[in-house]
């Protein structure tokens, strides 16, 4: 679980980095590129923390669920833009 809760801090940082630099220089990614995607691997990252924590099916099919609708959300952003 510690793993988890690493990955999950790496990723937050990376985030907060990514956002930083964009709204700083203008450059680098905007965040309409890259939440989407991100929020639906945050929210597997957290069905699996809950899931070995112990934590109920409710919990765990909800951050199922939330991926799902971000990565539907990031699929139809890249759809448009094609």
């Amino acid at each position: 679980m510690l793993l988890v809760d690493i990955v999950l801090a790496v990723t937050l940082v990376e985030a907060l980095v990514l956002l930083a630099y964009h709204r700083w220089t203008g450059r680098g990614l905007a965040p309409r590129d890259w939440l989407a995607g991100l929020a639906a691997g945050v929210s597997l990252l957290l069905a699996l923390r809950v899931g070995l924590s112990g934590g109920g099916a409710v919990w765990i099919g909800a951050a199922l669920t939330l991926s799902g609708l971000a990565h539907a959300a990031d699929l139809r952003l890249r759809w448009r833009s094609r």
